[in-house]
């Protein structure tokens, strides 16, 4: 019989790429006379934190302390995001002003609950402000039970191998959201968190369960890993540790939106391993966060509540097994 272990006295250090993102939703009734594409009439605005700021709001929400250190412009976006991560009374955010770069942001045009078009802006920050960075991170890792490396690409990570080494001296556990295809600067973390794509990218194609247990399996034992969870959609999720290998299926009873659901299985997944869970038994319970996630529209968040609520649903008012 699981019980749900109580949130509130986990400590998460969260680093990363941090972005704004931006939603314009509105109607379209007609063509632009200009070019063959939709007019989008904006009626409403929400501005909410995404990447790396969107794992620390996902471990906020799940009642865990957190702490996120990443790189901001010296622009009104940046004040945005430290606006919107200050409402979180859980959540202390220490924000490296750059000014010589602007604050990423995502801009979404949403009619109808469908994507109409995708904006990015972005800048790499400059070698000083990361060093800075650098800096907090020492003092932060002894405060933390447990590290997140939130790597969207952006940049902000340029010191990940020396972070997770640093963690590691430290004796405190690290987990990875991977980028990209070069996974040897994620060497010697815990735990990586790659979704199938990403998985794909760095292991190649396999052709059956065998063939990706014996691929997940290299890929960990080269990169001296204690786990790697690959999260497959709708095929659920895997767990490749050194002795077994877990699996479950996925537990998503409506997709609405799968935006930022990788945020939330991390963050999950650290805020149970950070409250004294087992392995397995995180990833289960990251499993049905990210199951009630992707039924929300954009980059969104869950409770210890709603995950509560979804396990006695389920059960029939049971703990789950």
């Amino acid at each position: 019989m699981m019980v749900l272990p109580e949130f509130n006295h986990a400590k998460v250090l969260v680093v990363g790429d941090v972005m704004l993102d931006r939603y314009w939703f509105g109607d379209v009734n007609r063509i632009s006379p200009e070019a063959p594409v939709p007019v989008l009439k904006v009626n409403r605005v929400d501005e909410r934190p995404g990447g790396a700021a969107n794992v620390a709001r996902n471990i906020a929400a799940l009642g865990a302390q957190a702490t996120l250190l990443s790189v901001v412009g010296d622009d009104e976006a940046g004040a945005c995001l430290e606006k919107l991560l200050g409402e979180h009374s859980n959540l202390t955010a220490l924000l490296h002003r750059d000014a010589s770069i602007s604050t990423i942001i995502k801009l979404r045009a949403i009619a109808r609950h469908q994507q109409l078009l995708r904006i990015d802006f972005e800048t790499p920050p400059s070698h000083e402000v990361l060093y800075a960075a650098l800096e907090d991170y020492r003092t932060q890792l002894p405060l933390a039970d447990i590290v997140i490396l939130s790597d969207y690409g952006k940049g902000g990570l340029a010191h990940i191998a020396q972070m997770i080494q640093m963690a590691k001296n430290a004796g405190k556990p690290v987990l990875v959201d991977p980028k990209g295809n070069d996974y040897a600067r994620y060497a010697g973390a815990t735990l990586l968190t790659p979704n199938r794509s990403e998985f794909f990218q760095v292991a190649g194609s396999w052709c059956d369960e065998a063939e990706l247990n014996c691929k997940a399996q290299v890929l960990r034992t080269e990169l001296q890993l204690e786990a790697l969870l690959v999260t497959r959609s709708e095929d659920g999720m895997s767990l490749f540790m050194a002795d077994k290998v877990l699996h479950v299926p996925t537990h998503t009873r409506e997709v609405f939106d799968v935006s930022g659901a990788g945020d939330t299985v991390i963050a999950t997944l650290a805020v149970m391993l950070a409250s004294g869970a087992e392995l397995p038994d995180a990833m289960r319970i990251a499993n049905r966060a990210a199951g009630i996630v992707v039924g929300k529209l954009g980059t969104a968040v869950v409770s210890r509540e709603e995950i509560v609520k979804d396990m006695g649903e389920e059960g029939g008012g049971k703990r789950e097994g």
